[in-house]
């Protein structure tokens, strides 16, 4: 970073600073004038600039810098060098973060006086008045600039002058009226995290706002999603800003993917379940000297809270995180992490890294960088075996990220860490020991494994709970938790000589422990109304000062319950002890065995529950162990009441009812989703969720059975009865579980059960072990697909898997009956999985047949296939050809194929029979083009030898050699009436043949370069050539003479094309616009500007109303041919060579698939239109090539080895694929589809 040093004599000098080492500075936020008037790097570097009126602003920051004792500060227009691209570059990426570092941003309002007076005003009344300047400052052209947006935002302190250097206000003082102006919330405004609010959220905050350069529309966007886009002038808004939104959605995914947890939410929760967090219970904490010096010491980095169970340290942790919220600036960040034992998913080192990563990285989102490899490995990246190498290793290079503000990092319970604490605490002592502008904070038992890895050193500090002024600290919070605790009870509350002798003995029996006064305020919560004044004192002298004691004492109630409830209660315990994540209360009710004729599970559950003593709480339905302490003595001290079969049989009975339910729940589109292509990540559950029972089972009945079998002796292995239970789930539930796993999101846990289950299945049972292989091939091979879309778990997953898979035949009924035709798949798993095999490499193009009943292909393997495109059988190959053959091209009557090759030949091929009919040799050069004759008589061939060859179609004879040209001829043409023959080339020459004999007719000359494409009027009259030259000309078809040079475009002309009533001309060019002409006179009608990149091919509509262009940038739009309005922009997400309008001008044809014009919603007017995704009327791809579409609507999903990697094509009812490794697939679709 370049920053500007002021002097004390007034001057300024630049002085760069890297990026660990830049001081406090002040930043100018502004709007620009013209060029010319602004200060540039050039005019400061070499001493001049001082007469322009930008230096006017330098003087007015430098002066405010000094009165607020900064002796730095940025000017956007004098310290970037911008003829130095990469610093450019450097500089956009790198905007956000400069605003947001500094200490002061001054807003300079040139447009905003204070001095105006309203017309209504008397001169003797000019005293300072804000109504004087709030009209212009809500009009203020700062306002409406795109950069400024983040100049806004990113700031902690933003103050506003008027061109006179008066303060105006601040963010804060005038945010109410920033809000009416800009419509941003003051929420945004006063600081909050920018990724709170949605994509469409923020990107509203952008209307109205403009830039000077149409690219930084997009550009400036970026710090406020924290994605970064090099920038690219030249390329167009919509491609900027297209780039912008998959860096985007990339992002968005990234975060989606990295969360296991909110650790939000998780505060929230424990918050709750302890009954709230109390003020006076942890506030104590922020006067202690060694929190003090943790907090100031730039040294001190780490601070361990140590202390016995229930002495408060969660409750403790979450009002250290609650203060430091409120009180770090915006230039620092918090993370934060609750580790729980009895959670699974918050239980490991792994989740620890995850949830700290995840809430740093949505303050930071720019920080995402740091995980490049997501973007191949997927979500695989945070759950794989390497998921703690990697994730450390992310973690710790953005530890070490000189743009990483000054971060807070807090995990609770480093005890309850069960997997790989070691890892855990061994990371915390490296990182706090090297990252200088990152604290820790971390909190835990008195544990002497801990303690030993801490290993505190200079600059480490241990609080302990234990220690005598702290435990005075503690007792004293404990004494308010107590106070109001009891303020709550209103029997107690209300009589204060009952609320004093209970007071009294809680504190004396308490013991400065939370935990032991929480237990108490629920058994008093039970005493029925009228008996507390009894009751209380009783319980009292009853309870235990020793936790364990006091758990002993649940135990002793619960069997002393009447009737069955003891055994329920059993159930339940047992039941919590042994899973893996708190229950839900349906799942509990389902996995305890409790009684199912009830009217209502909820309460029926909750009701048992509360039997447990104070050993479990409810909240927002879930039940939780009530402290970690509790649930160490119900498994060690009561085990012998709560499991006496040991804990094996209780993950038995938990494998055997997860089966029964899922069994009874799980059908085919539980949720009723429809469409087969619907988005996983728009899916909600709903209400009344289906699976409100059964989700825990779908995603850990098989970690149930592991823990059963290595929990159980030889005498209580897997029975016969749970082989076929196994084996009957399998057979008829698979895929309804893999559609339920995805619903779950949890297809990733799902893959990981199957590796399980077969390595315990594969040692006691061969034939279940043959369908849990099949099973785990089939769910690892199409785990993408049903993890975006459910339901692909019928479509995708059942027609790509292989013929011999035993889940693919035994759900056959599922696959959809609309495919009538699928593509070959091989036999098994682990054969190559490809369809239609025969091309071993790049297939360069596809054609149908114009009967629609054959599919040819031509390919780099120097051959050419014909396949049935109703049964998807390989016809024929067509060998021959040498080298690569470039291009194929059926008659119009369907009966023959051409095919033109590099070997210098062109071969006549029966459509039928895959018999060569003719090798048309005597070309000298590469053929480059092959064309029919519209009445199929004859065929026409271009090449590289310079010459034009025309064929007789049937005998394959060479009627003509058409020779003439000096360069390779590139295109040739017939005309509509098949007479004549045009021909363009690189010698810069157009010329016309005499279709039947041969002769030249005309040679065009005019053209000062190559010329790339030639096309003739439909009334065969007129010939238009384009040219490298930039031109376009228009010929006499039948004199040759040239009746127009059409000039104008800036580069090369790569495509012409007639209306259907032959007045107008259209012409694409690589300066990226289309011009439409006249005809006959040749005046240019429109010029078409909208595409980035070059524009490769035109087409009229038939009823010549309207245009449509197809571009490297991706997009095709649609423009009214006679205005040049953009009717729509459409975004195919790959580059088209041909497009074409049906005869109706409701279609537009495409190698994607055919795009319905009307359904894109046209406009008549011409007016910005962000690129638009293309409404496709029949079979199409996606513009992401993933997925087969109708209407384009997501039909099939494709596997990445069958996706098109060069062409594809769409006619009808059937969709041909072309592939990279040689291969065609052919699907065909009753008219019925979905």
């Amino acid at each position: 970073m370049r920053l500007l040093r002021r002097s004390g004599t007034g001057d300024f000098s630049l002085t760069p600073f890297s990026d660990d080492a830049i001081p406090p500075y002040a930043i100018l936020s502004h709007t620009w004038g013209a060029d010319t008037e602004e200060v540039t790097f050039d005019d400061l570097t070499n001493g001049t600039g001082k007469n322009k009126a930008g230096y006017e602003k330098i003087q007015f920051c430098r002066e405010q810098a000094a009165l607020d004792d900064l002796e730095y500060f940025w000017i956007d227009t004098c310290c970037i060098n911008k003829a130095d691209k990469p610093e450019l570059s450097q500089a956009i990426k790198s905007m956000f973060r400069w605003y947001r570092n500094a200490t002061r941003c001054y807003v300079y309002l040139s447009d905003v006086s204070t001095t105006s007076i309203p017309p209504n005003r008397k001169k003797n009344n000019e005293d300072y008045n804000p109504l004087l300047w709030e009209s212009d400052f809500r009009k203020s052209r700062w306002f409406t600039r795109g950069w400024t947006l983040q100049e806004l935002l990113a700031p902690c302190s933003v103050t506003f002058y008027s061109r006179e250097r008066k303060r105006l206000g601040d963010k804060s003082s005038l945010g109410q009226h920033i809000h009416e102006i800009t419509g941003i919330p003051t929420s945004a405004l006063q600081g909050s995290l920018l990724s709170q609010f949605t994509v469409n959220e923020r990107l509203s905050w952008r209307e109205h706002r403009q830039t000077k350069l149409k690219e930084d529309m997009a550009y400036s966007l970026q710090g406020i999603f924290g994605v970064y886009v090099a920038p690219i002038y030249g390329e167009g808004a919509a491609t900027a800003f297209k780039r912008l939104m998959g860096e985007i959605d990339k992002l968005e995914n990234c975060i989606q993917h990295l969360r296991l947890t909110d650790p939000r939410d998780d505060k929230k929760r424990i918050e709750g379940t302890k009954g709230g967090l109390l003020d006076d219970s942890y506030r104590w904490i922020l006067e202690n000297s060694e929190f003090r010096q943790w907090r100031n010491d730039p040294q001190s980095r780490l601070l361990w809270i140590k202390g016995d169970p229930g002495k408060g340290k969660t409750m403790l942790l979450c009002g250290i995180i609650n203060e430091l919220s409120k009180s770090i600036r915006q230039t620092h960040q918090l993370s934060y992490f609750f580790c729980q034992a009895t959670d699974s998913r918050i239980n490991n080192a792994t989740a620890v890294v995850r949830g700290l990563l995840y809430l740093l990285i949505s303050q930071q989102p720019h920080l995402v960088s740091h995980i490049q490899k997501y973007d191949h490995a997927g979500k695989a990246l945070f759950e794989d075996a390497n998921a703690w190498v990697v994730l450390s290793e992310i973690f710790a290079h953005i530890l070490q990220d000189l743009s990483l503000n000054s971060t807070y990092l807090a995990v609770d319970a480093l005890d309850e860490c069960v997997t790989d604490l070691p890892k855990v605490l061994d990371f915390i002592v490296l990182m706090s020991s090297i990252s200088s502008r990152v604290k820790w904070i971390v909190s835990s038992r008195n544990e002497a494994y801990i303690e030993q890895k801490l290993q505190l050193n200079d600059s480490g500090i241990r609080l302990s709970l234990e220690l005598k002024e702290n435990a005075a600290q503690v007792s004293h919070a404990v004494h308010a938790y107590i106070d109001h605790c009891l303020s709550e009870l209103p029997e107690i509350a209300h009589d204060q000589l009952l609320q004093d002798s209970v007071r009294d003995k809680m504190q004396q029996k308490a013991n400065g422990t939370f935990l032991w006064v929480s237990l108490v305020i629920q058994e008093l919560k039970k005493v029925p109304e009228g008996m507390m004044g009894w009751e209380a004192r009783q319980i009292l002298e009853e309870v235990p000062t020793d936790l364990k004691d006091v758990y002993r004492r649940m135990i002793e109630q619960i069997t002393r319950l009447r009737s069955q409830y003891p055994e329920l209660c059993r159930q339940v315990l047992s039941t919590v002890l042994a899973t893996y994540r708190p229950l839900h209360l349906q799942e509990l009710h389902v996995l305890s065995g409790l009684p199912t004729k009830v009217q209502n599970v909820n309460q029926a559950t909750t009701a048992i529950v509360k039997m447990c003593g104070s050993f479990l709480t409810i909240r927002e339905a879930n039940v939780y162990i009530i402290h970690q302490s509790a649930r160490d003595f119900l498994s060690k001290e009561a085990k012998h009441e709560l499991v006496p079969y040991g804990i094996g049989n209780v993950h038995q009975s938990i494998f055997s009812r997860s089966l029964q339910v899922m069994s009874t729940t799980l059908r085919r589109d539980i949720y009723s989703l429809g469409a087969l292509g619907f988005s996983a990540k728009n899916i909600k559950p709903p209400d009344l969720d289906p699976l409100a029972a059964s989700r825990y089972s779908c995603i850990y009945w098989v970690n149930h059975l592991c823990d059963w079998k290595s929990n159980s002796s030889a005498d209580h292995s897997i029975t016969l009865q749970d082989i076929r239970a196994i084996d009957n789930f399998i057979r008829e539930k698979y895929l309804y579980w893999l559609e339920a796993l995805s619903l779950c999101k949890s297809i990733s846990e799902g893959v990981v059960s199957m590796e399980r289950l077969e390595a315990v299945i594969q040692v006691i049972h061969q034939s279940l072990n043959l369908i849990v292989k099949d099973a785990r091939r089939f769910i690892m091979y199409h785990k993408l697909a049903i993890e975006n879309s459910p339901l692909q778990t019928y479509a995708s997953a059942l027609v790509f898997s292989p013929k011999r898979s035993l889940i693919r035949d035994l759900f056959k009924k599922e696959e959809p009956k609309w495919i009538t035709m699928k593509p070959a798949i091989g036999d098994a798993w682990g054969a190559c999985l490809s369809t239609l095999e025969g091309h071993s490499e790049t297939v360069r193009s596809v054609a149908f047949s114009h009967d629609s009943t054959r599919l040819a292909s031509a390919s780099d393997d120097c051959t050419v296939k014909i396949w049935d495109a109703s049964s998807g059988a390989c016809l024929s190959t067509l060998e021959g050809h040498s080298e690569t053959v470039r291009s194929v091209a059926f008659s119009h009557d369907s009966t023959r194929l051409a095919s033109a090759s590099d070997d210098c030949t062109v071969k006549i091929w029966d459509a039928s029979s895959g018999a060569c009919l003719s090798t048309l040799e005597g070309h000298s050069g590469e053929v480059t083009s092959v064309a029919f004759s519209h009445d199929s008589t004859r065929l026409a061939s271009a090449s590289g030898d310079c010459t034009v060859k025309i064929w007789d179609a049937s005998s394959g004879a060479c009627l003509s050699t058409l020779e003439g040209h000096s360069g390779e001829v590139r295109s040739v043409a017939f005309s509509h009436d098949s007479t004549r023959l045009a021909s363009a080339s690189g010698d810069c020459t157009v010329k016309i043949w005499d279709a039947s004999s041969g002769a030249c007719l005309s040679t065009l000359e005019g053209h000062s370069q190559w010329v790339t494409s030639v096309a003739f009027s439909h009334d065969s009259t007129r010939l238009a050539s384009a040219s490298g030259d930039c031109t376009v000309k228009i010929w006499d078809a039948s004199s040759g003479a040239c009746l127009s040079t059409l000039e104008g475009h800036s580069q090369w002309v790569t495509s012409v094309a007639f209306s259907h009533d032959s007045t107008r001309l259209a012409s694409a060019s690589g300066d990226c616009t289309v011009k439409i002409w006249d005809a006959s006179s040749g005046a240019c009608l429109s010029t078409l500007e909208g595409h980035s990149q070059w524009v490769t091919s035109v087409a009229f509509s038939h009823d010549s109303t309207r245009l449509a262009s197809a571009s490297y940038d991706c997009t095709v739009k649609i423009w009214d041919a006679s205005s040049g309005a953009c009717l729509s922009t459409l975004d195919v997400g790959s580059a088209l060579e041909n497009i074409s309008f049906d005869a109706t001008g409701l279609y537009l044809y495409t190698t994607r698939g055919t795009i319905s014009i009307n359904a894109t919603g046209l406009v008549s007017t011409p007016i910005a239109i962000d690129p638009q995704t293309p409404e496709y009327k029949g079979l199409g791809l996606s513009s992401d090539r993933t997925w087969i579409t109708h209407d384009s609507k997501k039909l099939v999903w494709l596997p990445s080895e069958y996706r098109p990697m060069c062409l594809a094509a769409a006619l009808g009812k059937t969709i041909g694929i072309g592939v990279g490794t040689g291969r065609v697939s052919i699907f065909e679709f009753q008219p019925n589809i979905g």
